[in-house]
């Protein structure tokens, strides 16, 4: 089979491109960095199937960022039968500097001109084939977002892939020519594929080549010493550079034709938008009333406010099977609307199966295994599935607008004096869908101390997992204590995640891992409408890998969670009432005393150690534990709900609420707990790949412990005991006066660490 790779810059369409031809369901974000691993799909409409490649988006072929060496290694040591070479029509001479060293290799290749709707929107005209004639590669126009074009695209990639095609350079003509040349012969006697691009990197003193031709280097930088440019000096890689976007301005700006309209009429939609919405003032609070919005419209039972005034029991539906369904005192949020009806389903069919087993005579221990060990286990993470994924879409639809990008470039204007880029973000920011792709798009940060800090505060910006918590605990919370806004509890603790993320790293970077902050290049991309399509796309995937968890993992620990809380140490079986005798009771009881600082160990009542048990299935998958709390709910009997009624998500967390006696700020501290400590396996596993060393991944492990159980002591602390505030607010104001005192060389802290550990140990000899 065919393979043809996708390259070009960030956001130019590529990966939007490659969801097109191959229906693939690969993430489509409008920030750098978004693919970085290769993607690889089918096109089907050619002569024979093609395997399409989707490199990480990248700038240029040097060596500075894990991304562009992937690309690079792929394109030279895997040989693709063609490279489609994706530009962003409305940057044209920007995203032809990269063209303009993949021409260097010897491999077939086709312009895809993208966005070309755009440009004429903007009433500029590109004459396609004058470009076509000046560059000497084949130019099709398309619009991967409304897929035009895309059919002559891969037709004449088809063609062109045929024909061989021996690397050309820009860079004929240039003073570095002749050494150029000189590297190529040299290489080409070594018997080096891709002689020409070999030769220019040398001459660039490309590190990746130098180590790799050590005595052909000793070349270039004899000829140093013979050479003086006026402007650069010796620094080839610049002339190199300067030599390119000469050749691109000389040659290929002349193909544009560009709109003569004075400069405010020539202000796009997206260049006013971004006065709003980007302004140094305005742009972090509007960010910060745009993620209210989109959890109002989630989680709130009170829509849009419009409940007030009216009575409590207006659209309560009392007495019918769609009792509350609407909202109580208000209209419902449409997620939890959604919720609602999902809730109805899975009721009916739980009590449906216990009339049908309680009828035929069926064992009451296999009765309750089924529905309050199974079916109440699933039934209560499933109840979160519509509000996940309504959550999903609304960063999904920012992402693909092309507002996520701005939001990074508001962050690094304001981090970047505390050691921290905008790019250390969109990682972060991708922790809200999952922390295992987040956590691998750290390669694009080319400081590994940077790359280190932001992997470890990924987990703290809460994926779809750990939402079920903060919903079903937040409903708790405003079910039985009268805090009528869950959204507002949900919403706060999300912000309690990117706070301490933010601090995190920030204290990060000003102590143990310090280091240069990397510049912050980033083409904003114009907003625009996302892609039905890829967003239809991105939700099914999400729903099949929610219920994927939900009937592999999450069913395993359920059924486990119900045999160990229903049987004692001497494997004797355990009725409902008697749980607290049984083999979970026992691990909960014996692990509960750590958790008391936080709220939710000694000092609650004899079912209290449900709350750690829970916490620890939650290490496994976080869905886990409200799949803990809904089977073992059914077995607690404190006459808030009757267990015939079954117990799913919100129900299970008041149940247990009402019958350990927990309090609310203990009840915040468990849910901060849960979203700041050790993640799911999957992530785990994928920190430890990405870690430098075995070393630094058991300190990432130490550091979410330690992080988790800090924050969530003092949440409990502050929580319970307002005054508290201040010894917390004197103690860290002591830490960081000593940290810029350490910066700043007043003190040195390390010094007298080191001296304290020497007295230590001369005091045990």
């Amino acid at each position: 089979m065919k393979k043809f790779a996708l390259a070009g810059n960030p956001n130019c369409g590529k990966t939007t491109l490659f969801n097109s031809l191959t229906g693939s369901t690969a993430h489509v974000g409008n920030w750098p960095g978004v693919t970085v691993d290769k993607k690889e799909g089918v096109y089907k409409k050619c002569d024979e199937p093609i395997s399409i490649i989707d490199l990480p988006g990248i700038y240029s072929l040097s060596p500075y960022t894990p991304e562009e060496v992937i690309s690079r290694n792929y394109i030279l040591d895997e040989k693709p039968d063609c490279i489609i070479n994706i530009i962003d029509a409305t940057n044209l001479e920007r995203n032809l500097y990269l063209t303009t060293q993949i021409m260097e290799i010897d491999v077939p290749m086709i312009i895809a001109l993208n966005m070309m709707d755009a440009v004429e929107k903007n009433g500029d005209k590109i004459d396609v084939k004058k470009l076509e004639e000046k560059i000497g590669l084949p130019v099709v126009e398309i619009s991967a977002l409304k897929e035009k074009g895309l059919d002559e695209l891969m037709q004449r990639a088809y063609e062109v892939c045929k024909q061989g095609r021996e690397g050309s350079t820009v860079l004929a003509g240039t003073q570095l020519m002749h050494l150029i040349r000189d590297c190529k012969i040299a290489l080409e006697g070594q018997k080096v594929e891709n002689s020409l691009f070999h030769a220019i990197k040398l001459v660039e003193l490309d590190e990746i080549e130098v180590e790799m031709h050590p005595d052909s280097a000793k070349m270039v930088e004899e000829f140093k010493q013979t050479f003086e440019d006026d402007t650069f000096g010796s620094d080839f890689e610049a002339i190199v550079a300067d030599s390119r976007y000469k050749h691109i301005s000389k040659n290929y700006s002349t193909v544009v034709v560009k709109n003569k309209k004075s400069a405010s009429e020539r202000l796009t939609r997206s260049d006013k938008a971004d006065r709003v919405l980007t302004h140094k003032i305005w742009g972090i609070p509007i960010f910060l009333l745009i993620l209210f919005a989109i959890f109002h419209l989630t989680f709130s039972e009170n829509f849009l406010f419009i409940g007030y005034g009216l009575p409590e029991d207006w659209v309560s539906l009392e007495g019918t099977v769609a009792e509350g369904l609407f909202g109580e005192g208000g209209i419902n949020s449409p997620g939890v609307l959604l919720q609602g009806i999902l809730g109805l389903a899975t009721d009916s069919l739980t009590d449906a199966i216990r009339g049908a087993m309680e009828g035929g005579a069926v064992a009451e221990w296999a009765t309750g295994f089924i529905c309050d060990g199974i079916l109440g286990g699933l039934f209560a993470v499933l109840s979160f599935l519509p509000q996940i994924l309504l959550l999903f879409l609304f960063f999904s639809i920012l992402e693909d607008s092309g507002y996520m990008a701005r939001v990074a470039f508001i962050l690094d204007r304001i981090f970047r004096k505390f050691g921290l880029s905008g790019r250390a973000f969109m990682p972060m920011i991708m922790g809200f869908g999952c922390s295992v792709p987040a956590m691998i798009n750290t390669r694009t940060l080319a400081d590994q101390n940077e790359r280190t800090a932001t992997l470890r505060v990924i987990p703290f910006f809460s994926c779809g997992a750990k939402l079920p918590i903060l919903t079903a605990i937040a409903g708790g919370i405003a079910t039985l204590f009268g805090f009528g806004n869950a959204d507002l509890i949900t919403y706060g603790m999300y912000l309690l995640g990117i706070v301490v993320a933010i601090c995190c790293v920030l204290l990060m970077r000003n102590t143990t891992m310090k280091g240069d902050v990397p510049p912050f290049i980033m083409e904003l991309p114009s907003y625009h409408a996302p892609q039905f399509k890829n967003l239809m796309l991105h939700l099914w995937d999400k729903t099949k890998h929610f219920i994927k968890k939900a009937f592999t993992i999450i069913l395993a620990s359920t059924i486990v969670i119900w045999f160990i809380s229903h049987f004692s140490w001497g494997w004797n079986y355990l009725p409902d009432e008697a749980m607290n005798e049984s083999i979970l009771a026992g691990i909960g009881n014996l692990i509960r005393p750590l958790f008391t600082p936080l709220g939710f160990g000694s000092q609650l009542s004899s079912y209290g150690w449900v709350f750690v048990v829970a916490a620890i299935t939650g290490l496994i998958a976080k869905e886990n534990v409200i799949a803990t709390f809904g089977t073992l709910a059914a077995c607690i009997t404190s006459g808030m709900f009757v267990a015939d009624e079954g117990l799913e998500g919100i129900d299970s967390v008041v149940e247990m609420i009402s019958a350990t006696g927990i309090t609310p700020a203990a009840l915040i501290s468990f849910i901060a707990f849960n979203m700041l400590t050790i993640p799911c396996f999957a992530a785990v596993a994928t920190a430890k790949a990405e870690s430098p060393s075995k070393k630094s991944f058991r300190m990432t492990l130490l550091f979410w412990i330690a992080v988790s159980y800090v924050v969530s002591m003092m949440v409990y602390l502050i929580g319970s005991w307002w005054w508290t505030l201040f010894i917390f607010l004197v103690l860290w104001g002591g830490i960081i006066t000593l940290i810029v005192l350490n910066n700043k060389g007043i003190i040195d802290l390390k010094a007298f660490f080191a001296k304290f550990n020497f007295l230590r140990r001369k005091k045990k000899v």
